[in-house]
């Protein structure tokens, strides 16, 4: 694939010159040629012949020539869900310990005491702040829609007595899309990084990867106002989903104390401004949006453990589960006064699921391999999904890349999705009678008096209400002709709707799906055994609900307690478990999960839990990139000012190597500093006299650091004179001294008690062998021990040295995960400088 033209983002939009500019975008381009973007198939024979050279796919300079020269973009974006791309950076999730970092941390037992009073604190006010948001999502849906059903209502019954329903239609289609027009145009001009439910980028931000806005403010407000129109514009869409994207905002920017969007420092928090406990409180964050979003606070914490967190410890969940505690009681709170019951608090979540009344509809153990049966359909329709998708987001990206058409795709997705469910509505004649306020817009149509029409109540409703009519409305109430008809257009809408340059979830489409088809597998049972075996419609709506959720997000433990709390009842724990289960390892025989395939089409270096299988015949020296640029101790800054501004070494991290005083020749490794922290010294002129190397300003803080982080400037606006690049930088201070290495054939390797000499299989301190097994193997380390070593620490750099402690390799995070199980074994990725 010689001409890679840039690929659109996770909105589907590019941001053509914003990310290249970006100081702190990674390239960490170590390697020689350019290569084609065909993934590589790797024997052992053919790895152990490679060095750790990229392949590299470049942009095709007469393409981009021929782009600017006619000022618009190529009809189709050529793409290839075999590449990685370059423009995504990873997170410090290791702390730099330099002398800065151990002197703060040297304080006494009190000052500990109170940064964990704050973490704790922190952890409330993102539950607070959470509920608040869930609320006013909440409130304004319901207004807002309806407002508009109320009017398309009255349309429908002026004109079905008149005649000229067609009037109708077209009301109600183009409210639909002048409201997602709105909702689109937000998202695609604002913050196309709001499109979506916002859990892949989530996913990837802490298992880190750093996409660029996903936790800023103006995300915040285009991810909510985008969601309340997608759900009021009629989209197949929920609105639960991005609950968990708005908690992770909301516990990124409360956890900093300030806001960069709006250039205020409260000067709180301050200690906190680093990515280690950003990505902490970000976890609470998510758990403490899926607690809002189904009143379930375990399930938070559970989701946030199986989907989100890459990291985790037992003090972390508490801290989790006691934000997801707030952010549910607040929102039950809030709502119960809205409803008029400022002391009932019994609307624990954005969708309450009902009370099922298990003493009355319980299960046998006749229904156990009916609802393994039912975990395989789920499965299967789940994998339908996402194939569909699939294909229909490689269109998107090839396509539909200009806003415009995404605007307007999303406006046609939203008037067919009115045109089809009033049509539906229309030639149905499943007329049901009415029974009390059961039914909140009951339209009649051509029904008798005191009857109204049955599918109107799938498709003239919000989707939350939907799903809990499917689930309590009584036995007859629905036709099987009407939920087959509404399973199948629904499922085929919903698959339509999702990756639209919108605000939007796929939880509750997902559930409505499950919901209907489940419902009808309940009658049908009844029907085909004779009564033999009695299924509540409700019961199995439940269980196809469950069985359709999880073939398409192929989550488990976390799904299982979310229905439970949010039907407020463990008797279909098993049931629901055995589904779920069923469901994922279906799924996964055929295509991945819907998250992780969408994380896999943005080319996204994700690392999963494990290394590919059949990696072991790689080695450290083979993954690695090489050459590296080094950094000395004390250098020159006119050297680190070339190095930094260079374009074709954009690296983020330079190892430090001793030096010998008037020689060019370099000693073993010393250290590691990040670009980020050269700037700040470069931005403070923390220089050494030549002659006399007495410094000559004050001394940095970590303060200096935080206050420039997360946004440090690029280099360019930076001014050296020539003078002062003849200064020379004492590097010592500010790097990480023990940085994380693994040997090439032997080498150093950080110890619990200091800095260790793996040499010959034995491990020794200061020359004193140790009686221990030894820490790495005397051969070159296995890519799966480099993966390990990388993904369990959380690492960004991981130095390679040879027995003499001298820089050989660095591995970074793209080195790894451009592995991958193919279909024919084991493949390597290319890397694209999209």
């Amino acid at each position: 694939m010689s001409n890679v033209a840039t690929k659109v983002s996770w909105s589907g939009r590019a941001r053509e010159g914003e990310e290249g500019a970006r100081e702190d975008t990674p390239l960490l381009l170590n390697g020689d040629a350019p290569s084609p973007a065909k993934p590589r198939q790797l024997t052992p024979s053919s790895s152990a012949s490679r060095l750790g050279h990229l392949s590299d796919v470049y942009l095709d300079e007469d393409a981009e020539l021929e782009m600017d020269a006619s000022g618009s973009l190529p009809n189709e974006i050529p793409h290839n869900e075999k590449l990685l791309s370059l423009k995504y950076e990873s997170l410090d999730y290791d702390n730099c310990e330099n002398q800065l970092f151990l002197e703060e941390e040297r304080r006494n037992h009190t000052a500990f005491r109170t940064v964990e009073i704050r973490r704790w604190v922190i952890c409330a006010l993102i539950g607070i702040f959470t509920g608040l948001v869930a609320c006013f999502i909440d409130i304004l849906v319901e207004c807002l829609a309806g407002l508009k059903y109320h009017v398309v209502k009255g349309n429908i019954d002026k004109f079905t007595e008149t005649g000229g329903l067609s009037f109708s239609l077209l009301l109600w289609a183009a409210l639909n899309a002048a409201v997602v027009m709105v909702g689109s145009v937000i998202v695609a001009l604002v913050e196309p990084v709001a499109a979506g439910s916002g859990i892949p980028q989530i996913k990837c931000y802490l298992n880190g990867v750093k996409i660029p806005h996903v936790v800023r403010l103006k995300t915040l407000l285009v991810k909510v106002c985008g969601v309340i129109l997608s759900v009021v514009g009629g989209l197949a869409v929920g609105k639960e989903g991005p609950m968990i994207h708005s908690g992770a905002v909301i516990a990124a920017g409360i956890s900093q104390g300030r806001s960069t969007s709006l250039k205020r420092d409260f000067k709180i928090f301050e200690y906190f401004r680093r990515d280690t406990e950003k990505r902490d409180f970000v976890s609470a964050g998510a758990a403490a949006g899926v607690s809002a979003a189904f009143g379930a606070p375990v399930g938070g914490v559970l989701f946030s453990l199986e989907e989100g967190a890459s990291f985790w410890n037992q003090f972390l969940t508490w801290r989790i589960f006691f934000a997801s505690m707030i952010s549910t009681f607040t929102l039950n709170s809030i709502l119960s006064i809205y409803h008029g019951n400022p002391w009932d608090l019994s609307s624990p979540g954005l969708i309450n699921f009902g009370r099922f009344d298990t003493e009355k509809v319980g299960y046998t153990i006749q229904e156990i391999p009916i609802f393994i049966f039912m975990g395989v359909v789920g499965g299967i329709l789940g994998a339908t999904f996402n194939a569909l998708n699939y294909w229909l987001t490689m269109f998107r990206i090839r396509y539909i890349h200009r806003p415009c058409l995404q605007v307007l795709e999303a406006m046609l997705v939203g008037a067919v999705t009115a045109a089809v469910g009033f049509v539906m509505i229309y030639s149905s004649q499943d007329c049901q009678p009415l029974q009390g306020n059961r039914v909140t817009y009951p339209l009649q149509l051509f029904c008798a008096d005191g009857e109204y029409n049955s599918m109107a109540t799938a498709f003239f409703n919000t989707p939350e209400k939907s799903v809990v009519s499917l689930f309590h409305d009584p036995p007859g109430t629905y036709n099987p002709m009407t939920l087959g008809m509404f399973t199948l257009v629904y499922f085929f809408l919903a698959c339509w709707t999702y990756g639209l340059t919108v605000s939007a979830g796929v939880f509750i489409p997902s559930l409505l799906i499950g919901a209907a088809w489940g419902r009808l597998f309940g009658i049908s049972l009844s029907y085909i055994t004779s009564g033999w075996i009695w299924a509540d419609p409700g019961k199995y709506a439940l269980m196809g609900a469950a069985a359709q959720l999880g073939g398409i997000v192929r989550m488990t433990l976390s799904l299982t307690v979310i229905m439970m709390e949010a039907t407020g009842n463990v008797t279909y724990g098993f049931p629901i478990m055995l589904i779920l289960m069923t469901a994922k390892i279906v799924g996964d025989f055929f295509v991945e999960g819907l998250y992780d395939m969408h994380i896999q089409l943005q080319s996204v270096p994700f690392l999963h839990w494990e290394a590919p299988v059949t990696s072991h015949s790689l080695i450290a020296r083979e993954v690695m990139s090489t050459p590296v640029t080094c950094l000395r101790q004390v250098e020159k800054v006119g050297t680190i000012v070339d190095i930094l501004s260079d374009p074709s070494s954009n690296h983020n991290g330079f190892p430090v190597v001793e030096s010998v005083p008037g020689g060019s020749q370099t000693l073993g490794l010393r250290g590691l500093i990040l670009r980020s922290q050269l700037i700040v010294l470069l931005k403070h002129k923390v220089f050494v006299e030549r002659t006399s190397l007495s410094l000559v300003h004050r001394r940095l803080k970590l303060k200096d650091f935080r206050d420039a982080y997360p946004r440090f400037p690029p280099i360019q606006s930076i001014h050296v004179s020539q003078d002062e690049r003849e200064c020379m930088m004492d590097l010592t201070e500010f790097m990480n001294p023990s940085p994380y290495t693994v040997p090439q054939v032997g080498g150093w390797a950080p110890t619990c008690r200091g800095r260790a000499w793996l040499q010959g299989g034995r491990l020794s301190l200061r020359g004193a062998p140790l009686p221990t097994s030894p820490l790495l193997c005397p051969q070159e380390a296995s890519l799966p021990r480099v993966f390990k070593l990388f993904r369990a620490l959380g690492l960004r750099h991981l130095v390679v040295v040879d027995n003499r402690n001298q820089v050989v390799g660095l591995v970074t995070r793209k080195d790894l995960a451009r592995y991958r199980m193919g279909k024919e074994g084991l493949e390597e990725l290319a890397l694209a400088q999209t």
